[in-house]
């Protein structure tokens, strides 16, 4: 038996009212199966439906009652018949009843395995909950929900709820359905149970949960708050990144009347002896190589064992922070929870009181987290408090792991309160840059959120299955175009975009695009013009010499180079890869124009020195770096006699190139007097001289 192997029985609504959703439910259900058949080939599924005209169980010709419900499907191991039965669902005419239902696809899971293989066992039941159930003929629905539950429990099962909420006419039918919502949560106290309530087709795919994975520590031990204070505790994954499953090689060698062929992919390599091609080098006479420069060592494993950290295994405490310190965005790869040792009264007790006390002042952890013995790797994350709401769940934390400092991918970008006035947003612009953000909100106040993460599938994942099983009955099939419940996901919703047509015009009005006067154009057209007395190949010849030189542009500048030293500083100081490269840019260009000086004769590179200084001056009035400017320009007056810069200082006050402004930059500390006083300065020094 498959250790995760799943009995699941599927109980449908298919009355009257559940007609205009019916076609979602049979594809959603149908790609559930997919999946099974992908994840979990020995689980076991059951269709049962209510709401039917006819009658069809065992329940009613056992003890009568049981009315419109009907197996469509018994328990069986998960194939393609069960998706072509659920292609086309019978359309009922009658309301029927889910409690009554319940009880038929509890009953088949007793019938066929008993109190075996528990936990395993799952009924998942899709209604409107829009008709009351009848009374029992002793005791009340509540009695009888509670009776159902405790059957449940005995034997293994577990139910999901998943209500599809409509629109309703009367407050009649909304007063049914909360006390049907009601009866439902009563499962919860005596087995395991799930509702939840969605609202179209796209948060049903959501919640309708397609793997049974059992949940496995990640963690058994102390959480050590100091040397003699440390709590028991289990950790848990709370989240997992769904992934796209093995995709193995298929052999087609096989005979095809062989029934047992497993067509597996067997791959083996030889290793042989580069000196004597015929020998194979067995596996004991193998050494892992590494590249060192030119050459390739070998390490053994012995060697790679005796170097290789092994920390103890073990969850401590660094210290306490601020929670305002840790951003939302630092968090990395999968959520865990911290739940106090079941049955420990004491650990319970010190989780509860240290998550009440870190909520109440608005505190996190820092921890250093060894999940394994041996684990190669140490992981550094933050706890938050998680404060239950249910008085049989304890208080528990959750744990982020954080960044390492070279893992950290920040991109700063300067504030527009640093440029100058002219080129600051109106309120106009920013009213309409608000209007935009608030426009991209899926939550917004008043409404319900439109994606909500839990009940949101993958689209990807999706996807693949559905073209998966195109695939496999028709290879030649062409891929359909996208599922109208998957395009909710990953296109702009239009009803949306209809709306807020208003605030996109407004926006594109408020901000004129104009063409960057420093982007040259490509000069490809006017080459695409044929010149009198020129034929069309010298014309071709040229088009294809000149889109070869412009391919270069393409290639990312990470140096600034002797030849074309403004176009390298330009397309540097132009990269958003990294918060880096305006800093190197800078200081690049600043020991390009020392060496020009350095190595001038006579004045001879005292132009593209020029040059480059307008373009390091521009540049920095651009990123906001006005200091790295005017403290170069310091340190060229400081060393002008040693550079003999005299002239070089007299060229600039002719051209009149001074420091960097207030009113050019707002982060400089330099005002007009005092840039004119530098070249003030150097006349009077040139004039002793």
């Amino acid at each position: 038996m498959a250790r995760n192997k799943e009995d699941l029985v599927l109980v449908l609504d298919v009355g009257p009212t559940m007609h205009a959703i019916l076609p979602d439910i049979e594809k959603i259900c149908t790609m559930l199966v997919h999946k099974k058949l992908i994840y979990g080939k020995s689980d076991e599924v059951g269709i049962v439906l209510f709401g039917t005209e006819e009658t069809k169980n065992d329940l009613q010709i056992e003890v009568g009652g049981y009315l419109h419900v009907t197996v469509l499907q018994d328990i069986k191991v998960v194939a393609d018949a069960i998706v072509d039965t659920l292609r086309e669902l019978p359309r009922g005419t009658c309301n029927g009843d889910f409690l009554d239902a319940i009880v038929v696809g509890m009953d088949m899971l007793i019938k066929k395995f008993g109190s075996t293989n528990k936990g395993k066992h799952r009924i998942c039941l899709i209604t409107n909950a829009q008709h009351p159930i009848k009374e029992p003929d002793e005791g009340s629905k509540s009695d009888q929900v509670n009776t159902i539950g405790q059957m449940m429990k005995t034997y293994g099962v577990r139910l999901d709820c998943i209500i599809v909420s409509l629109k309703l006419a009367r407050s009649m039918q909304q007063k049914i359905v909360d006390e049907n919502v009601d009866l439902l949560d009563q499962f919860s106290r005596n087995t395991t149970s799930k509702i939840v309530c969605v609202d179209g087709p796209t948060s049903l795919l959501g919640a309708l949960r397609t793997r049974n994975i059992s949940p496995v520590t990640v963690y058994r031990g102390d959480l050590e708050l100091g040397s003699n204070m440390k709590i028991k505790v289990w950790v848990y994954k709370k989240t997992a990144e769904e992934k796209f499953p093995t995709l193995k090689k298929y052999s087609d060698k096989a005979p095809r009347s062989d029934k047992f062929a497993t067509h597996e992919l067997k791959i083996d390599y030889e290793y042989k002896n580069m000196e004597n091609l015929d020998k194979i080098v067995p596996p004991e006479q193998r050494i892992r190589g590494y590249h060192y420069g030119p050459e390739v060592v070998p390490i053994s494993s012995a060697e790679w064992e005796a170097v290789k950290f092994k920390p103890d295994k073990s969850v401590k405490l660094l210290g306490f922070t601020d929670s305002s310190n840790i951003m939302r965005h630092y968090y990395m790869k999968d959520v865990y929870i911290f739940l106090p040792e079941p049955g420990n009264i004491k650990a319970v007790l010190a989780v509860s009181s240290l998550a009440r006390a870190m909520e109440e002042m608005n505190k996190s952890a820092i921890l250093r987290c060894v999940w394994r013995q041996g684990q190669t790797n140490v992981v550094i994350g933050v706890l938050t408090p998680n404060i239950s709401s249910a008085d049989n769940m304890p208080d528990s934390f959750y744990f982020n792991v954080l960044p390492f400092a070279e893992d950290v991918r920040e991109f700063q970008f300067p504030s527009f309160n640093n440029l100058p006035a002219s080129r600051q947003p109106n309120e106009l612009q920013q009213e309409a840059s608000d209007n935009l953000v608030k426009m991209l909100d899926l939550s917004p106040p008043g409404q319900l959120e439109l994606l909500k993460p839990d009940l949101t599938p993958n689209p990807i994942l999706q996807r693949f299955y559905q073209a998966l099983d195109l695939k496999s009955k028709c290879p030649d099939a062409e891929i359909p175009r996208l599922d109208a419940n998957l395009l909710r996901i990953t296109a702009p919703d239009p009803g949306i975009l209809s709306e807020q047509k208003s605030q996109l015009d407004n926006l594109r009005r408020q901000f004129e695009l104009k063409d960057n006067p420093k982007k040259r154009k490509p000069r490809t057209l006017a080459l695409t013009e044929k010149p009198s007395g020129s034929n069309v190949e010298d014309a071709a010849a040229n088009i294809k010499a000149v889109e070869y030189q412009n391919s270069g542009a393409s290639v990312k500048v990470e140096q600034i180079g002797c030849s074309t030293p403004l176009k390298d500083f330009e397309q540097m100081m132009a990269r958003r890869d990294g918060s880096k490269w305006v800093e190197r840019a800078i200081k690049e260009m600043q020991d390009h124009i020392y060496g020009l000086l350095e190595n001038s004769y006579k004045g001879d590179n005292y132009q593209k020195a020029i040059e480059c200084l307008l373009a390091l001056r521009d540049g920095c009035i651009q990123e906001q770096e006005p200091k790295k400017f005017n403290d170069f320009l310091h340190y060229l007056y400081k060393n002008q006699n040693t550079l003999d810069l005299r002239d070089f200082f007299d060229l600039l006050s002719t051209k009149n190139i001074t420091l960097i402004t207030k009113a050019e930059a707002p982060d400089s500390d330099v005002n007009m007097e005092e840039a004119k006083a530098l070249l003030i300065k150097n006349e009077v020094v040139s004039q002793d001289y």
